[in-house]
């Protein structure tokens, strides 16, 4: 039987709510036991790939330094959709590097974020098994 394709829909900004942290933590746990996972990011939720996040000034835990984890848990699928990135002022340069290792090309580093259109999201949407919402 194949497995079924999860994609974890990310609309939170990183702050201020558990929905970030539980949905990182969520991904994390589902590709630990081989899930094929793949990650969006719409609306406020492109602020969890900022660089540089600093969080100390309102008391919270900045865990953005894990999602570079999510190569080494075969996690490479990472969609950021571009009207939401726009709508913030946004660019692809202004989020954290995120990569993974290919072994079928002599382990090459390659890019893990992927930014499309709504339209382009929403293809990827359409080729899911389960999607869950954060």
């Amino acid at each position: 039987m194949a497995s079924k394709k999860f994609l974890y829909v990310n609309r939170k900004a990183p702050h201020g709510s558990i929905y970030a942290l539980e949905s990182l933590e969520v991904v994390l746990i589902g590709a630990a036991f081989e899930q094929e996972v793949t990650l969006a990011f719409i609306d406020d939720g492109v602020y969890q790939l900022l660089k540089n996040q600093d969080s100390s000034a309102i008391g919270s835990k900045n865990f953005s330094p894990t999602y570079r984890a999510l190569g080494d848990y075969d996690v490479n699928q990472i969609y950021v959709e571009r009207e939401s990135l726009e709508l913030r002022g946004l660019t692809k340069e202004d989020l954290m590097p995120l990569t993974w290792e290919d072994e079928d090309d002599d382990w090459a580093e390659k890019d893990s974020i992927h930014v499309v259109s709504s339209a382009e999201l929403a293809e990827v949407i359409e080729q899911q098994d389960v999607l869950l919402n954060f």
